[in-house]
């Protein structure tokens, strides 16, 4: 093997092996995404009360409880996204869906990664990306959405009269929202990972098609002649090209060396010959060849 041929497979190698680590990274965050998309959309603490508000409470997308009179501890829990009249507010269920939606785009994304073992490779994390960008995309809209319910009559009851679209009033924000701020990010980041890893194995695939085309279609030969005066020209012929001699000049059998592609002329006979795989080299010359 060529030292360029060493080079070249070490740096297939190590490529191969850094994207199959990177590509396990991705999906297991891709994981973790569908597991806060999850979470996300089913917990009530999207919103809820503080120390000021006039009673105790806290809200999902379409899942809320309120306290009882004015105790603290005792909370009625009601709203079902199975019973879609029940969610307090047109924005709280617009929100909703679209929350939904990338939920079930990030699942459908840890689904597609069967079809690594099935299909090109590049393909699928292109998908995959689209997917999680998509995921993002219906994440934002939710998250923008859901601020324009806090003005519905529950909520208020709750944050005092001074909350309104958009304006939380004496509530504060609670970790399922920030929760889902923080899968945004890493949709996007994953979205973007997903899009590097894919060009990159089509890339890598482009190259290793041309250099086996290369393989195939080029060789090397080197000829040590013990005669003097005895050298080779080397040029390229068309596909379809056939030697003519002739009538007077019978073919030669000796010295040639017969290639695939190529033409070589043997001096001093100065005949041209086509390259095949199989050939011989008379005339008391040593014949080296080398595929690249």
């Amino acid at each position: 093997m060529l030292p360029w041929q060493e080079a070249s497979k070490i740096f297939i190698d190590t490529y191969i092996r850094n994207s199959r680590a990177i590509g396990v990274l991705w999906a297991i965050f891709t994981i973790c995404l569908a597991i806060i998309n999850v979470v996300v959309f089913n917990q009530p603490y999207w919103i809820g009360d503080s120390a000021s508000t006039p009673r105790a409470g806290h809200f999902g997308l379409f899942h809320y409880c309120v306290g009882i009179g004015s105790s603290e501890r005792e909370l009625s829990c009601q709203g079902s996204f199975s019973e879609f009249g029940s969610i307090p507010s047109r924005a709280f269920k617009t929100a909703s869906v679209f929350v939904l939606m990338s939920m079930v785009l990030i699942l459908g994304c840890i689904g597609c990664f069967a079809f690594f073992f099935l299909c090109n490779t590049a393909a699928v994390y292109k998908t995959c990306a689209w997917m999680q960008l998509l995921c993002a995309v219906c994440l934002v809209i939710g998250c923008m959405i859901f601020p324009n319910g806090w003005d519905s009559e529950v909520i208020r009851d709750v944050c005092g009269d001074d909350t309104g679209s958009y304006a939380l009033g004496s509530c504060s924000l609670r970790w399922a929202y920030i929760l889902a701020i923080i899968g945004i990010l890493e949709a996007l980041i994953l979205s973007f990972l997903a899009f590097v890893l894919g060009n990159r194995q089509s890339d890598f695939l482009r190259e290793e098609l041309k250099g086996h085309n290369k393989d195939v279609a080029v060789s090397r030969i080197e000829i040590q002649e013990s005669r003097e005066g005895f050298g080779v020209t080397r040029f390229q012929s068309e596909p379809n090209f056939r030697p003519q001699f002739p009538p007077s000049v019978p073919p030669p059998c000796s010295p040639i060396f017969l290639v695939s592609t190529e033409l070589f002329r043997l001096n001093p006979q100065g005949q041209t010959y086509n390259r095949t795989e199989e050939g011989e080299l008379g005339a008391g010359g040593h014949l080296t060849v080398q595929t690249l």
